[in-house]
């Protein structure tokens, strides 16, 4: 069930849905590598509670980080809340997980696009609205009945 709120946060239902593109982006290179010359730069918190990363990676990135989506690396894995990727730091191959909701920053400076995370962001990030959508549960609902004609 929906928790009752006071009033409707469009600011976070627009930054929730705007994570749900570098998902979209990720699954895509997920299945068929990276298209053309396209390729990512994302910024993300650390310290972002389920971020894992290595202890001397910490060590120099103690609150964010930038990683680079281009050329070399393997094994990225796209879940609903988070993703992992290997990446090579220093010659040595490490994997690290990013949830969505840490990230600050994503861009594809190929395709001139870019996003900026500042929000809060739901604290579930199952939420009954992405619940019911998975299950197939969601109904359309017209509100062509309630126009004033």
């Amino acid at each position: 069930m929906v928790d009752f709120v006071n009033e409707i946060n469009y600011d976070r239902l627009v930054e929730k849905s705007l994570r749900n593109v570098v998902y979209y982006a990720l699954k895509i290179v997920e299945e068929q590598g990276l298209p053309g010359e396209n390729h990512f730069y994302i910024t993300f918190k650390t310290n972002f509670s389920g971020t894992v990363v290595s202890k001397n990676l910490k060590i120099q990135y103690p609150d964010t980080m930038t990683i680079v989506l281009q050329n070399q690396f393997d094994n990225l894995v796209v879940r609903h809340n988070s993703f992992s990727v290997d990446l090579s730091f220093g010659g040595i191959s490490q994997t690290i997980t990013i949830p969505y909701d840490a990230i600050t920053y994503f861009a594809d400076p190929y395709a001139k696009f870019g996003l900026s995370f500042e929000q809060e962001v739901f604290e579930d990030a199952e939420s009954p609205l992405t619940q019911s959508v998975a299950s197939g549960n969601a109904e359309v609902v017209s509100i062509d009945s309630y126009r004033k004609k």
